[in-house]
C-alpha cells in the first residue's frame, strides 16, 4: 500500500512540477512579446493574466467577469494614437482561430464586451479603438485621424495582431474571422472592399457603410418630425401609427405575431389616419401625417427630386424616437459640424440636400464611405461574408443594405436574377424581422451567425438558413429561421413559434 501511495504521490508531484515548469514557459512566451518589433508600432506591453474572476479596464466601461480562462493580453500603439489590444488564450486552450472584433458609434474605446466571450471561447480576439478617444471630439476635424477611424486602425490592428499571434504560438491561425456590427458594420465591408486577404470570413451587422448617406437621412427624418417646437411625433403618435400598420400588414406573411416578414410589401398610408375633424389621441393632424411620410420615403434632392437614400420601414414606429425625438442624432450633428463644415456651431437644420450632399462625400467619402460593390478580389480568394440588418433597424436604413447587396450581384454576378444566384456563392445577406439596431425589438434577434460563418469557411457549408430566437425574460419565446435574400420565411403550418413551422423561399 505504501509503496503504491508513494509512486502515485511522486506521480502527483511530477505533474505538479511539470504543469508549473509549462505555465512559467507560457508566462515567459508572453513576457517576450515585449520585445517584438512591428512597424508603427511605438509601445507595445504584456500582462499575463491568470484564470479567475477578470475586471476589464477602461473608460466607463468597466466590466466584472466571474471567470476567464488564462491569457496573454498584449496592449500597443500604432502611430499616431491608434490603441490596440491582442488577447491571446494558453497554447493548449487555443482553437486555431483569430476573431477580430468591431467597434461602435464613434468607436474611440476597446470592445472589451466582444472580446471576453471570444477569448473564452478559445479564440485569439483583438480590437482597437480606431485612433482616438471616446470622450474628445477634436479628431472629426482631422483628415489623418479620420482615415484611421474609416479604415487604417483596423487593417493595423489586424496585421499586427497576426504578427504577435505567430510569434505567441510559433505559427499562424488556421482560419482568420472578423466580426462587427453598426460601426463594425462598416468596418467590415471595408476590410473586404479594401484588403481582401485579411480574413476568410468576415460576419457584417447593421453596417454604416453609407456613412455620409445615413447620417443626413437622420437629419432629415429629425427634421420631418420636428420642423419647429417640440417633435410632431411623441411616443402617443408612433403608437397610433405602428398599430395601424401592424393592422394592415401583420399577416401578409401568414402568421399575426407582431412582425412583418417583408415590410416592402407593406403599402401602409398614413393618411387612412388623419383626424376627419379635430384632434384624437387615436388620429394624425395633417402635420403629423406629412411627418410619417417623410420619414417612411426618405431624403431627396429639392432640385431633382431625386431619392438619395431609403427611410425607415414600417412595422418600427415604436423605436422611432432614438430619430425623431428631440432634436439631430447627435453623431451626425458632430459628424457634419466638425468633418464637413469644419464649424461647431453648424445649424443642422440648414443641410441643403443638393449642394451639401456632394460637399460631404468629397470632404470625407474617401475614409468613410464603404459602399464600393468591386468584391471579386475577396471572392476569388475563397473568402466568405454574411451580412445581416433587421427590418426594424431606428438609425441605419435597412433597405440601404439590400441596394448594396443587389449592387455588388450586379457587378460581380449576371443573369437575369441580377447576379444573385452567383453572389451567393460567396456573400449571403440575412433580412431579420423586426430586429432593431443590431439587436432587439419584437422579432427574434439572437442568433449565431459566427457559427455560420466558420461552418461556411471551413466545411463549405453554405448558410441556406439561420435560427434566431426571440428572448424575453431570460426565456426563449420564439424561433425562427433568417433566410439568405432575396428568400424570406413562409409558414407551412405547425406551432408558429417554431422555426420548423417556417420554409425560406422566393
Amino acid at each position: 500500500m505504501r509503496t503504491i501511495f508513494t509512486a502515485v504521490g511522486m506521480g502527483i508531484a511530477l505533474s505538479i512540477g511539470a504543469q508549473a515548469a509549462q505555465a512559467q514557459d507560457v508566462e515567459s512566451a508572453c513576457e517576450a512579446l515585449a520585445d517584438l518589433t512591428l512597424s508603427e508600432v511605438v509601445s507595445l506591453e504584456v500582462e499575463s493574466v491568470p484564470a479567475g474572476p477578470y475586471s476589464t479596464p477602461g473608460r466607463g466601461q468597466r466590466q466584472d467577469v466571474n471567470d476567464v480562462p488564462a491569457f496573454c493580453k498584449v496592449t500597443g500603439v500604432v502611430e499616431p494614437a491608434i490603441n490596440f489590444e491582442v488577447w491571446l488564450p494558453e497554447p493548449e486552450a487555443w482553437n486555431g482561430r483569430f476573431q477580430a472584433v468591431g467597434g461602435g458609434g464613434f468607436a474611440g474605446v476597446i470592445s472589451y464586451s466582444a472580446m471576453v466571450p471570444n477569448v473564452t471561447a478559445g479564440y485569439v480576439t483583438a480590437s482597437t479603438d480606431t485612433g482616438h478617444v471616446a470622450s474628445d471630439l477634436e479628431w472629426l476635424s482631422d483628415e489623418g485621424l479620420l482615415r484611421d477611424y474609416g479604415y487604417r486602425a483596423i487593417n493595423e490592428m489586424t496585421s499586427k495582431s497576426k504578427a504577435i499571434l505567430g510569434a505567441y504560438y510559433g505559427r499562424a491561425a488556421d482560419y482568420n474571422y472578423f466580426n462587427g456590427c453598426s460601426t463594425g458594420g462598416r468596418q467590415g465591408l471595408m476590410q473586404a472592399q479594401r484588403f481582401h486577404d485579411d480574413y476568410d470570413g468576415i460576419v457584417s451587422g447593421a453596417p454604416v457603410n453609407h456613412f455620409v448617406a445615413t447620417h443626413y437621412t437622420q437629419l432629415w427624418i429629425a427634421l420631418a418630425a420636428k420642423p419647429v417646437g417640440d417633435t410632431l411625433l411623441t411616443p402617443t403618435e408612433l403608437s397610433v401609427v405602428n398599430s395601424a400598420v401592424l393592422a394592415q400588414c401583420d399577416t401578409i406573411d401568414g402568421v399575426e405575431d407582431g412582425v412583418i416578414e417583408d415590410p416592402r410589401m407593406c403599402t401602409f398610408d398614413p393618411g387612412t389616419l388623419q383626424c376627419s375633424s379635430g384632434a384624437s389621441s387615436q388620429c394624425l393632424s395633417p402635420e403629423q401625417v406629412d411627418a410619417v411620410r417623410k420619414i417612411y420615403a426618405g431624403p431627396s434632392n429639392p432640385r431633382t427630386g431625386e431619392q438619395l437614400h431609403p427611410g425607415l420601414a414600417p412595422g418600427g414606429e415604436l423605436s422611432w424616437s432614438l430619430v425623431a425625438g428631440s432634436g439631430a442624432a447627435p453623431i451626425a450633428d458632430e459628424y457634419f459640424s466638425r468633418s464637413v463644415f469644419n464649424d461647431v456651431d453648424w445649424d443642422w437644420r440648414t443641410f441643403d440636400y443638393d449642394s451639401d450632399v456632394e460637399r460631404s462625400y468629397e470632404t470625407t467619402g474617401e475614409a468613410l464611405v464603404a459602399t464600393d460593390p468591386h468584391l471579386g478580389e475577396f471572392r476569388d480568394a475563397g473568402n466568405k461574408l454574411i451580412l445581416y440588418h433587421g427590418w426594424n433597424d431606428q438609425v441605419i436604413f435597412p433597405e440601404g443594405t439590400i441596394d448594396y447587396y443587389q449592387r455588388v450581384a450586379a457587378t460581380v454576378g449576371s443573369g437575369a436574377d441580377g447576379g444573385i444566384g452567383e453572389t451567393r456563392d460567396f456573400f449571403r445577406l440575412f433580412m431579420a424581422p423586426g430586429m432593431q439596431h443590431c439587436r432587439g425589438g419584437p422579432g427574434p434577434s439572437q442568433f449565431d451567425a459566427q457559427a455560420a460563418i466558420e461552418a461556411w469557411v471551413e466545411e463549405g457549408i453554405a448558410p441556406d438558413r439561420i435560427e434566431a430566437s426571440l428572448v424575453e425574460d431570460g426565456n426563449v419565446t420564439r424561433t425562427r429561421p433568417l433566410c439568405p435574400y432575396p428568400e424570406t420565411a413562409r409558414y407551412v403550418g405547425g406551432d408558429p413559434d417554431q422555426a420548423a413551422s417556417f420554409v425560406c423561399s422566393e
